[in-house]
């Protein structure tokens, strides 16, 4: 039996899980139609003899008391947007039914405000203030009860608090269930994060035995060429099968480890030559862009270098766009001597230099490109005003420190 009842339970708690009501379905409509339910209650029932309610006719509804009751349900449809507010105007429509017969139903109006505010309001204290001034209004409505006015007044406040922690209730519940969720997705970001980075370490290793394998038949293949070429042929027919898995496996390694959002997007990474439609595409943003390339640039740059040279320039003069103001220009000049590629990129405008320094990743993400290389950069304002940065890129070289 006990083993049987939460099997049969749990699509009926599946199935309250997935149930949502028109308020949360259609919450702009469900609460125009509340607004217009409650003026028609509040203009046409009336408390009769022996608390008998009585519905009036439309020619019986005095103007002031159909005035009331529109503005006090009308103010309904903002509960959500503006809770306080609806609180104020139903107290204040309540108060003012004093001595009729609409008295009791502006106590039904402030009931629905409290529960707003207590459903919709985050600040504990005004909504602790909107239920004073309706238990304000209960006692003072209560006043010509003589012989229980304790009674009534009591049971007045009792109702308006528990309006308002109701209310306050399901706020917090919401906001412990939305805190889970977010948990949850945290939680599961660091599992998949964490598997990441145990399947781009054993790739890792994959491809490192791969190209281990094709060193050593490639060595053997160089060792035994001039004696026997077809033991040479098999051997680089290993390498280029070694190679072509080794390839593979790291583009696979790459794609473990790329963002979600890059996923799907290939092609080849850009370089030094295109630097040039680089710098038209920030002149059509809008600021100028100067190139000064030494012709001495070598076109068969490292491939890491050459990538790592491009992204800084990018990242650099897309920082100018961002925040160096219109009109600015930059100068992009790179110099090559001999074992390393000097890259600078200045501008001359007036806000890029405070803000850029605190605009986050940007340079912090052209730092740490030029440290796998082994190279430097600098990045800071200009005396003159705009902002530089010099990097300087090592042509052979390796990371200048160890990656954490």
């Amino acid at each position: 039996m006990n083993g049987t009842a939460p099997a049969l339970w749990a699509p009926l708690a599946a199935g309250s899980a997935r149930f949502r009501g028109p308020f949360t379905r259609w919450p702009r409509l469900a609460d125009a139609a509340l607004a217009f339910a409650v003026f028609l209650v509040t203009t046409f029932v009336l408390d009769g003899p022996g608390d008998e309610l009585i519905v009036r006719p439309v020619q019986d509804v005095p103007i002031g008391a159909a005035i009331v009751s529109a503005v006090a349900g009308a103010a309904l449809y903002w509960r959500r947007r503006a809770p306080m507010a609806v609180v104020a105007v139903a107290v204040l429509s309540w108060a003012a039914t004093f001595g009729s017969g609409y008295r009791d139903m502006g106590g039904v109006v402030a009931i629905l405000a409290l529960y707003a505010a207590g459903r919709y309001c985050a600040d504990v204290a005004q909504g602790l203030a909107g239920v004073a001034a309706a238990v304000a209004v209960v006692a003072v409505d209560a006043l010509d009860i003589h012989d229980s006015w304790v009674t009534e007044a009591s049971f007045g406040a009792a109702v308006m608090f528990v309006a308002w922690y109701v209310g306050r209730r399901f706020r917090l519940r919401e906001e412990r269930a939305e805190e889970l969720r977010r948990e949850q997705a945290a939680e599961a970001r660091r599992i998949l994060v964490e598997e990441r980075a145990r399947i781009a370490r054993e790739l890792h290793d994959v491809v490192a035995h791969r190209v281990s394998l094709m060193t050593v038949q490639a060595g053997a293949a160089k060792a035994v060429a001039t004696r026997d070429p077809d033991a040479a042929l098999r051997s680089m027919g290993a390498v280029e099968e070694a190679g072509r898995q080794a390839l593979a496996e790291l583009r696979h390694l790459l794609g473990v480890l790329r963002p979600e959002a890059d996923h799907g997007v290939l092609g080849p990474q850009p370089g030094l030559a295109d630097l040039p439609a680089l710098a038209d595409q920030i002149r059509e943003a809008g600021v100028g862009v100067s190139l000064d390339l030494d012709r001495r640039l070598p076109r068969d740059l490292p491939a890491r270098v050459d990538l790592f040279a491009y992204r800084i320039v990018q990242e650099a003069l897309t920082n100018v766009l961002k925040h160096a103001g219109p009109g600015a220009h930059a100068d992009v000049r790179l110099r090559y001597e001999g074992d390393r590629v000097l890259v600078e990129v200045v501008d001359d405008g007036e806000g890029s230099g405070a803000t850029f320094q605190k605009s986050g990743h940007g340079v912090v993400g052209m730092r740490e490109r030029a440290l796998l290389l082994g190279g430097t950069l600098d990045a800071g304002p200009r005396k003159g005003g705009g902002f530089a940065v010099v990097a300087c890129l090592p042509v052979e070289g390796g990371p200048t420190r160890e990656a954490p």
